[in-house]
């Protein structure tokens, strides 16, 4: 098998109800609990960010403005699957617009994320179907590989790999490794609980105790002066 056309046909999927585990919980309440370091490059952003997307990475390593491996993934990624396409961040072609994206939803993707461009971007604002990229352009893609499929890729900063759960909302996407992720789901989902708590505070009390503020400015050594 040569490397850099190869085509991975299965790989491990995590459990339905441990990717269901972090439905509701904010990316950033996830991220917050992985030492805020673990989501991707803020240059990644929703066409729909009404769109929720919660599923299991299927990756895709293509060239610079090349989709021939994305629309065979579109075939062979299962419902539930987030096809992950690396593009190394190439902003000079399209790799995927509404009729890629409507082929996905009809075969019960989860969504699409990739690090460049998509075209026909106001209907992929305005579908129901989650579609992530670096930006916009009418240009259309080459289709001439090489390219691999459901392996490791490097995607907008992070290292995302086949059987990851993809979670992503307005503020952006993470991904999670499935070992990982029973613990972590639970405590995120603690960490918005207590979220919650102190928004409760604060509209229906108007109060937001938080002693660390001080604590943190004595830790440094301000001071206070008239």
């Amino acid at each position: 098998m040569a490397v850099g056309c190869r085509i991975r046909r299965n790989f491990e999927r995590p459990a339905k109800e441990l990717v269901e585990a972090f439905r509701g919980i904010p990316v950033a309440n996830i991220d917050d609990n992985c030492g805020r370091i673990a989501a991707v490059d803020a240059s990644i952003y929703p066409l729909n960010p009404k769109a929720r997307l919660l599923g299991t990475a299927f990756t895709v390593n293509a060239p610079a403005g090349d989709n021939l491996l994305f629309h065979k993934a579109l075939d062979m990624a299962q419902p539930g699957d987030v096809i992950v396409l690396a593009n190394k961040g190439s902003m000079s072609r399209a790799l995927c617009g509404e009729i890629m994206s409507s082929y996905a939803k009809s075969r019960g993707l989860a969504g699409i994320i990739i690090d460049g461009c998509v075209r026909d971007s106001y209907t992929l604002s305005q579908m129901d179907f989650p579609v992530y990229a670096k930006g916009v352009t009418p240009n259309g893609p080459y289709k001439n590989g090489p390219g691999e499929m459901n392996f490791p890729v490097s995607f907008a900063g992070i290292i995302i790999n086949p059987g990851d759960i993809i979670v992503g909302d307005s503020d952006g996407l993470i991904a999670i490794r499935p070992e990982f992720a029973k613990e972590l789901a639970e405590t995120a989902k603690a960490y918005h609980a207590g979220e919650e708590k102190q928004m409760e505070g604060i509209l229906q009390r108007g109060e937001w105790p938080r002693p660390w503020v001080d604590g943190k400015l004595e830790e440094v050594g301000f001071e206070f002066v008239d």
